[in-house]
């Protein structure tokens, strides 16, 4: 079975984004306690937020994450929140990354994925002018 569709009083959606990221110059800082605290801290940000965390894989240096959230959130968004939040309170809780100036790069990768396929889409939407 698929995955539930979220409603609001205004849009019905099923918005899922495969995010990956990386410190700079892909430190391998996401280890032991750093990585816990990392975890717990995007459990915190998704759920004050309403992202639901559907997949998260932290590495020595780099994340990926895979998330479900609503239309008004946009992926630039996402990632601004969690990478600043996250930035911040890890180099103000760990000594050893309070000397770098920011913790991530500026760049994510993004990809969105749902229950149906691109081509199933392509087809549905080429058949509407077909039904009419």
């Amino acid at each position: 079975m698929g995955q539930a569709y979220r409603r609001t009083k205004k849009t019905v959606s099923l918005i899922n984004y495969h995010f990956v990221f990386c410190p700079r110059y892909r430190r391998k800082v996401l280890i032991n306690q750093v990585k816990e605290r990392f975890k717990q801290l995007v459990k915190e940000i998704c759920q004050e937020n309403s992202w639901d965390i559907l997949a998260m894989e932290v590495m020595s240096d780099h994340c990926h994450l895979f998330l479900n959230c609503l239309p008004s959130d946009s992926p630039s968004d996402i990632m601004a929140k969690l990478k600043g939040v996250t930035s911040r309170k890890l180099r103000q809780e760990f000594n050893h990354l309070s000397h770098l100036p920011s913790l991530w790069t500026r760049s994510f990768f993004v990809s969105t994925a749902g229950n149906v396929s691109s081509e199933t889409i392509r087809r549905y939407v080429e058949e509407q002018k077909k039904r009419g």
